[in-house]
C-alpha cells in the first residue's frame, strides 16, 4: 500500500467542534474516507452499510443505541479463544490473508516528538460498525497475538491526533474481552455523536491516573494533554493491561477526544481521554445475552442485532447486561 507519511506539524490539536463535525477534515481523514468509500463501491465488504438508524436510550447514561443487523449476520465468526495467554495460530484467520485491495496505506511518522512508533497499516474492517470504521495493524507478518504493545498504541494514538473529527476515536479488545482475531490490531472508527466519558470528571488516584465512573461501567482514565505525553501514556496504559492479564482479568482500551481528568472548566484544553477496563475474562458467547461486550458498549455505543430489541430495549436493561462483565468500581 501507499505510505502516509506524516510528522508532528500534521497532528491536529483541537478538532473540529460536534456541532459540525466534518466541516475541516484533515489530510488523514479525506485519504482515509476516500479509500474506504472506495473499496465500500468495489464490493470489498462482506455488506453494503447504509445509514444506520440510532436513538439515545433514555435515562441518565444517555446510551446511544444503533441497529446493525448486517454486523451481527454476516460479520466472520470469532476465534475460539481459550486463554488469556493464548499465542497467535497460523492456521485460523488473520491479518496475513487480507487481500491487497483491503490495505489503504500505512502509517510512518517522520521527525519528533521521541522515536516514531513502528508504522501501522489502515486497513478496512469488512464487517463495519460505522463509516470508516478500520483496522490499526502493527506489521502483520510479526505475527503477534492479541496483546496490547506500547508501541502499537502510541501508535494508534498518532493517528487519533491526525484526524481533525472530535469523533474519530480508537480501540483494543483483548483476548477474553471480544477480540475476534487473535493477531494484533486496534480498532479506529468515526462516531457519529459525543459520548458523556469525553467531557465527565475523574476521581483522581495518582499524578496520572484517574476513577472514570460516568458511561456504563468504571474504567482508569489516563490523559494526554500534547503529543509529548503519548509515549509515557501508551507505556503506562500498556504496564496496567499487563498487570491487569497477570492476575487473570481481560481488558479493553478506548481513545477519544476529550477534557481533561478533572472535567471542563477547570483549566487546560482537550487532549486524549484514554479509558482502560478492567473485566472477567469470557471465551465464547454468553447464553442468554442480548448482546456481546466490548469496547464500544463500554463506551455507551449498543449495536444491536435485531430491530425488535433496538426498539425495545431500556437503559436498565442495557446496564444490567453490560455490568455482568467489568469489574465495579471498589474491585478496580
Amino acid at each position: 500500500p501507499e505510505e502516509f507519511v506524516y510528522g508532528e506539524e500534521d497532528f491536529v490539536l483541537q478538532a473540529a467542534g460536534w456541532s459540525d463535525p466534518e466541516s475541516a477534515p484533515s489530510q488523514f481523514d479525506r485519504v482515509l474516507l476516500a479509500g474506504w468509500s472506495d473499496r465500500m463501491e468495489r464490493g470489498l465488504f462482506r455488506y453494503r452499510l447504509g445509514p444506520l438508524p440510532t436513538r439515545v436510550l433514555p435515562g441518565p447514561v444517555r446510551l446511544v443505541a444503533q441497529l446493525n443487523e448486517q454486523r451481527s449476520a454476516e460479520r466472520r465468526p470469532p476465534q475460539s479463544v481459550r486463554s488469556l495467554r493464548d499465542p497467535f495460530d497460523p492456521g485460523a484467520f488473520n491479518f496475513t490473508r487480507l487481500r491487497p485491495a483491503e490495505l489503504l496505506f500505512r502509517l510512518r511518522r517522520t521527525g519528533g516528538p521521541g522515536p516514531p512508533p513502528d508504522p501501522l497499516l489502515v486497513a478496512i474492517n469488512a464487517s463495519p460498525l460505522e463509516r470508516g470504521h478500520v483496522l490499526l495493524l502493527p506489521e502483520p507478518a510479526r505475527r503477534l497475538p492479541q496483546v496490547l504493545t506500547a508501541p502499537a498504541l502510541r501508535g494508534a494514538l498518532e493517528a487519533a491526533l491526525l484526524s481533525a473529527h472530535p469523533g474519530f476515536c480508537v480501540g483494543f479488545n483483548g483476548l477474553g474481552g471480544g477480540a475476534s482475531v487473535n493477531h494484533l490490531h486496534l480498532h479506529g472508527l468515526y462516531l457519529g455523536r459525543p459520548l458523556p466519558l469525553e467531557a465527565a470528571p475523574a476521581e483522581p488516584l495518582g499524578p496520572r491516573l484517574g476513577l472514570l465512573r460516568a458511561g456504563p461501567a468504571p474504567a482508569f482514565l489516563f490523559f494526554a494533554p500534547g503529543p509529548a505525553a503519548l509515549e509515557p501514556v501508551s507505556r503506562a496504559v500498556c504496564r496496567a493491561a499487563e498487570h491487569l492479564a497477570g492476575a487473570g482479568l481481560a481488558y479493553n482500551v478506548l481513545a477519544t477526544r476529550g477534557d481533561p481528568p478533572a472535567g471542563p472548566g477547570a483549566g487546560g484544553g482537550r487532549g486524549l481521554r484514554v479509558l482502560l477496563w478492567a473485566r472477567r475474562p469470557l471465551f465464547g458467547p454468553k447464553a442468554g445475552e442480548p448482546f456481546a461486550v466490548a469496547l464500544c458498549e463500554l463506551a455507551g455505543l449498543l449495536p444491536l442485532p435485531s430491530e425488535p430489541l433496538y426498539r425495545d430495549i431500556t437503559e436498565v436493561q442495557a446496564l444490567s447486561a453490560i455490568r455482568q462483565h467489568p469489574l465495579p468500581a471498589p474491585q478496580l
